[in-house]
C-alpha cells in the first residue's frame, strides 16, 4: 500500500525551484536543489534557507507547566528564563530517548516545544498520557498540538546575521533589540509585515543562523521575503541531504540513527543535556546510574584515513586486532573536509579518540581513526 505523504505549505516552492522530493518521516520534502555539495559548502561560506515546516510545535502552558516539563525532560527547565530556550531529551523510564527536542519559554509559564517530524505523533501521545497523570486542573496545566497552524523555516550560515534585519522588526516593547542582536539560544517575537513571528537562535548545521516559526500562512511568503534578500549574499535554498551532512561534521544526533528508544542520552554522548541534580525525571535512574559506572557502548565519531567509498550506517567497525566492536550509525562523504567520516556505537573500552580502527564498507575494510567531537570545526573555533 502506498503511503500517503504529507506536504508543507512551502511544497510548491520546492518543486519551483527544481527540488528533488522524498519520503521523508511521513512528509514529502526536497532532498536537494542544485546538489548536496554545492548546498553544503553554501551554508559553510555564506548561507542556506531549509523549510523545516514538518518539525512539530507543542504549546505548555500555566503555572504547573515548569514543573511538569522538568519531570518529563532531561534538562532544567527552571534554568530558563522568558525569551530563553535550550536542546533536551525527553526519556522513558528506562532512559531511552523518545525524542531529542528544543523547548522555548516564551513567557513566564509559557513554553514551546519544538519537535522531530517523525516523532510527532508518538511525543504527542507521550506527552499528553504524562499531562493526563500529572493534573486533572486544567486551568494549572494546558498543553497544545498545534504543529497543523505553525510553520517554520532555518536560515544558515556565516552571512545571515548582516542582513536578517532588512526582513524583520522588533516588537514594539522587547527593548528594541534587533533580530541580529539575537544571542545563541534565545528567542524573540518579532514583525513580519505587521504580523507577530517567534525566532530563535539553535540549528543543526554548526554555523549561524536562525529559525523562523510562524503562523503556516505566512510561511510562502516570509520564504519568498528571505530569499530575495539573501539573494545579494548568495543565499540559497538547501534540502535534507545537506541538513544530514552539515550535521554529522558537527556530530549532532538524528533520532533513527544515534537516538532511539534503546539508546539513552548518556550512551548518545549527550550527558551535558542531563541534569541530574534537579529532581526527579523520567529516566533519571538509569541515567545517574549510566553516569556514574559508564555505559557498556557509546557514540564516538571518526575520519576515513584513506581513499574509500562513504561509511553508511549499519556499517560494522572493527577494532585493530580485527574484533567486532560496534556499528556505524550515521555516515557520509564530507563536503568541507573531503574525506569520508562517521558516527558510530562502539563498546566503551573502544572509545579513545587518536585510536585505529576499520569500516567494513561493501565488504571489505578501510581504516579509520577515532576522533574527538566535532569532526568538522568551524573558522574560528577552538
Amino acid at each position: 500500500m502506498t503511503e500517503i505523504l504529507k506536504r508543507t505549505v512551502l511544497f510548491e516552492r520546492h518543486v519551483q525551484l527544481g527540488g528533488r522530493m522524498v519520503p521523508f518521516g511521513g512528509w514529502e520534502m526536497p532532498v536537494q536543489y542544485d546538489g548536496i555539495k554545492a548546498e553544503h559548502l553554501g551554508v559553510r561560506k555564506h548561507g542556506g534557507i531549509f523549510d523545516i515546516s514538518h518539525m512539530g510545535e507543542f504549546m505548555i502552558q500555566g503555572p504547573l507547566a515548569c514543573s511538569f516539563l522538568n519531570q518529563l525532560l532531561t534538562n532544567n527547565v527552571e534554568k530558563l528564563h522568558p525569551g530563553q530556550g535550550q536542546y533536551t531529551l525527553m526519556c522513558q523510564e528506562n532512559g531511552g530517548v523518545i525524542d531529542d527536542l528544543y523547548l522555548y519559554c516564551l513567557e513566564p509559564g509559557n513554553y514551546l516545544m519544538i519537535v522531530n517530524a517523525a516523532r510527532s505523533e508518538t511525543d504527542w501521545q507521550w506527552l499528553e498520557t504524562q499531562w493526563r497523570a500529572f493534573t486533572s486542573k486544567s486551568d494549572a496545566l494546558c498543553c497544545e498540538n498545534q504543529s497543523d497552524s505553525w510553520g517554520a523555516i532555518a536560515i544558515q550560515g556565516p552571512k545571515v546575521r548582516a542582513w536578517i534585519d532588512t526582513c524583520f522588526l522588533p516588537e514594539t516593547g522587547v527593548n528594541g533589540n534587533t533580530l541580529a542582536a539575537l544571542a545563541k539560544n534565545h528567542i524573540g517575537r518579532f514583525m513580519f509585515k505587521s504580523n507577530e513571528v517567534w525566532i530563535g537562535v539553535t540549528g543543526y548545521t554548526g554555523e549561524d543562523g536562525f529559525e523562523v516559526i510562524a503562523p503556516s500562512h505566512l510561511v510562502p511568503d516570509i520564504w519568498d521575503t528571505l530569499l530575495l534578500k539573501g539573494q545579494s549574499e548568495s543565499l540559497q535554498p538547501a534540502g535534507l541531504g545537506a541538513r544530514d551532512t552539515l550535521r554529522t561534521e558537527m556530530c549532532y544526533p538524528l533520532y533513527g540513527q544515534e537516538l532511539t528508544m534503546e539508546t539513552t542520552p548518556i550512551e548518545a554522548g549527550l550527558g551535558f543535556f542531563v541534569d541530574l541534580e534537579k529532581g526527579p525525571f523520567m529516566g533519571r535512574e538509569i541515567l545517574s546510574r549510566q553516569k556514574r559506572e559508564r555505559p557498556e557502548k557509546r557514540s564516538i565519531a571518526f575520519k576515513m584515513t584513506g581513499r574509500s567509498a562513504p561509511p553508511r550506517p549499519g556499517y560494522q567497525v572493527f577494532s585493530s586486532d580485527d574484533k567486532v566492536i560496534g556499528t556505524v550509525t550515521s555516515g557520509t562523504a564530507s563536503p568541507s573536509l573531503n574525506q569520508g567520516i562517521g558516527l558510530a556505537y562502539v563498546w566503551e573500552n573502544h572509545t579513545k579518540a587518536g585510536q585505529s580502527i576499520t569500516i567494513e564498507i561493501r565488504g571489505n575494510r578501510f581504516p579509520a581513526e577515532i576522533v574527538k567531537k566535532p569532526i568538522y570545526r568551524l573558522s574560528g573555533s577552538a
